[in-house]
């Protein structure tokens, strides 16, 4: 009898239609921690050995773990506490690996906040308003930062640039000074207050979550430019989109990589996407630290160069 719900692939499976869904097939995620699992009656329970033994008696040779930092923290222990083989795969909307370029994920996300900008920016231009995009990306701005300059904003906010009232409000007026009656700006949930206070939404039962920073920011540039302004939050939007041809060919790429690495036998690594090529890099790298924007960087430089302010 198995132990777990799982479900086996078959050639079949791959008849055009998975690669085309967005979100995770198999139902999994890494909200509940085996090492500390809140059980129903509310107490902690370390659950690690039951997986462990799951996963040794289904017979499986290695665990292809597809996530991010919080997935392969949580699958690297596992597979040391019980000697599992394990490959990682990024897959991160924020893209905050370290050791890889790109995740799985983070392509589709920059696309629909994009078109988000794109489809926000003729209601800007015909009721003379200033429209603020909230999105995604936890501790990083790269999704801000990317939509940001494909989408055409005026101003982008992400938490590695420190920025101010005063600042946005000039670049508004610059704005409106030169003959446009309307603005963009994009912010990263993970924006804080221009004092520092971080904004975060409690959920039911106490969970917190980056957000607010659009609605918190809203009046406060109305009332700093005299601008109407209007706040939309994407959400999880950008997490359920139909992935881009960037992201397919990126997933069968490390895809095809990790079953290499599985077969090579080179365990406690993850598949990296750099210089256009497929690595391995040892999983404890690319959960060191999270990658977040470089204030010096070249796409910072380009938002700049463009005439992009960051409310600085």
């Amino acid at each position: 009898e198995e132990p777990y719900a799982v479900k086996t692939l078959k050639p079949d499976d791959f008849n055009g239609f998975i690669m085309r869904l967005g979100g995770t097939v198999l139902g999994t995620t890494n909200s509940r921690n085996p090492f500390k699992y809140t059980m129903a009656d509310g107490s902690i329970v370390d659950r690690s050995d039951e997986i462990i033994a799951g996963m040794k008696k289904l017979n499986i040779d290695a665990v292809i773990g597809i996530g991010g930092d919080g997935s392969f923290d949580i699958l690297s222990r596992l597979a040391k506490k019980g000697n599992l083989k394990f490959v990682g795969i990024p897959k991160t909307i924020d893209n905050d690996l370290s050791m890889t370029d790109l995740a799985v994920g983070f392509d589709t996300a920059v696309a629909v906040a994009t078109e988000a900008l794109d489809r926000l920016q003729p209601t800007a231009a015909s009721h003379d308003r200033v429209m603020i995009l909230e999105v995604m990306g936890r501790d990083a701005g790269h999704i801000a930062l990317h939509a940001g300059i494909a989408g055409g904003a005026d101003i982008i906010l992400i938490p590695e640039i420190k920025y101010s009232i005063e600042g946005i409000a000039k670049k508004i007026k610059d704005i409106k000074r030169k003959g446009r009656n309307f603005a963009l700006i994009i912010a990263s949930e993970a924006v804080k207050s221009p004092e520092g206070e971080k904004m975060q939404v409690v959920y039911h039962g106490g969970e917190k979550r980056y957000g607010g920073i659009a609605d918190f920011l809203g009046p406060k540039i109305a009332e700093a430019t005299g601008s109407e302004t209007r706040v939309t939050v994407l959400g999880h939007v950008q997490r359920g989109a139909s992935p881009t041809y960037n992201d397919r060919l990126l997933a069968h790429a490390l895809g095809v990589k990790a079953v290499d690495m599985v077969n090579e036998g080179k365990f406690g690594h993850m598949v990296a996407w750099q210089k256009m090529r497929a690595v391995e890099v040892p999983i404890e790298d690319a959960i060191k630290e999270c990658r977040t924007v470089d204030p010096k960087g070249s796409l910072v430089y380009t938002a700049r160069s463009l005439g992009i302010s960051f409310g600085d």
